[in-house]
């Protein structure tokens, strides 16, 4: 997708603050407010992590994430949205929303989204991995998957509460069209594996009509509740920092098109999917940086991780009475589709992540 992020000048990060916790709209610019901001502390400290957006830290107590600037249009309003949807669900296990900001004229779109800072705060591409080479190493069991999966769980039982914003949250499709959708990004992902022309993409070759009947049970749901879901839930979205575990990024996934131009509504088990995948992908990063010399480990901890996980998410879903939310026949399609696009995303833009996705299928499909 071509972007380009904007240069955010020194200042604009504290006096867009300023001017929120003061009421104002600065030039230029509407916001749109969710929690009041008391006025406080102004120094700017630029987010340095590699991100598709930029992110400064005012004040240590809030973060302005400045939308890049996409030469396909307008930036979506999707976060916004969810957002406003969440305050007014009652959910505070994310950053608190202060504000979206948008441009006028003909520049128009979201420019920025304003939430609160987490001290400590560290994403799962840094902690999971960390707690589990402490594991290996003799350390404390690594043992919080299920915890993620209450999170989750507690995630899209807000997402599926009606609001003002999202008066019918969930709705109900009836002969979805989720195993072709799949079964298309298994082709791309084969054709850009026999291109790399290696070992990978002949084992991928290979095996590519499994992976096509694993996808292919997506047809057994052949009606199902969906929502509007993260749409890019991952373990780096899972923020652990002093008061425990948040969940951020409601961006969604830059990958796919917002249906009809509308707000994309998937079944809450895409999420599901995408949040285990990315705890197997925390054990290849583990195996790669331990030199595979831990790999039966590694293996135990990915399936007892992925089954805490689940049983976490169902027992949560159970005990706010919201079961109807996750179709389970739908998680193994949706995670062998996922693998299949961070292949292609591999591909396209990362080629020294596939390691992860391989690895994964490897186990599955060996």
């Amino acid at each position: 997708m071509p972007s380009t992020n904007r240069h955010i000048r020194p200042g604009a990060s504290a006096a867009l603050v300023e001017a929120i916790a003061g009421g104002g709209d600065p030039a230029g610019l509407r916001v749109r407010r969710y929690v009041p901001l008391a006025p406080g502390p102004l120094e700017e400290r630029m987010i340095t992590v590699d991100q598709t957006n930029t992110s400064v830290v005012v004040g240590e107590r809030v973060v302005v994430k400045w939308m890049r600037a996409s030469v396909d249009g307008p930036s979506p309003d999707r976060a916004p949205d969810l957002l406003a949807h969440l305050v007014a669900a009652g959910f505070t296990r994310t950053p608190t929303p202060y504000a979206a900001v948008y441009r006028d004229g003909p520049d128009a779109g979201l420019a920025a989204v304003v939430t609160g800072f987490l001290p400590d705060a560290a994403d799962g591409w840094d902690w999971c991995v960390d707690a589990l080479l402490a594991q290996l190493d003799g350390g404390p069991p690594a043992d919080w998957a299920g915890e993620i999966g209450v999170l989750a769980a507690e995630l899209h039982c807000a997402l599926a509460t009606p609001s003002e914003i999202i008066p019918v949250p969930v709705t109900e499709v009836r002969h979805p069209t989720w195993a072709a959708d799949g079964l298309t990004v298994l082709e791309q992902a084969r054709r850009l594996m026999a291109d790399a022309g290696d070992d990978d993409g002949d084992w991928f070759t290979a095996r590519a009509d499994r992976l096509a009947a694993d996808i292919g049970r997506a047809r057994e749901a052949d009606r199902a509740y969906v929502i509007q879901p993260h749409g890019d839930l991952h373990v780096g979205q899972i923020l652990r920092w002093r008061g425990g575990l948040a969940v951020t990024d409601f961006d969604g996934n830059p990958t796919l098109a917002e249906a009809d131009g509308g707000a994309l509504r998937e079944p809450a088990a895409r999420d599901v999917a995408q949040l285990r995948t990315s705890l197997l992908h925390v054990g290849e990063i583990a195996n790669r940086r331990t030199g595979q010399r831990h790999r039966p480990a590694v293996a135990d901890w990915c399936r007892r991780a992925a089954d805490d996980l689940l049983g976490a998410y169902r027992g949560t879903l159970d005990e706010r009475g919201m079961a109807e939310l996750f179709d389970e026949r739908l998680l193994r399609p949706f995670e062998v589709e996922q693998e299949c696009r961070e292949l292609c995303y591999a591909a396209r833009f990362l080629p020294r992540w596939r390691y992860a996705p391989m690895g994964v299928l490897r186990s599955w499909y060996e």
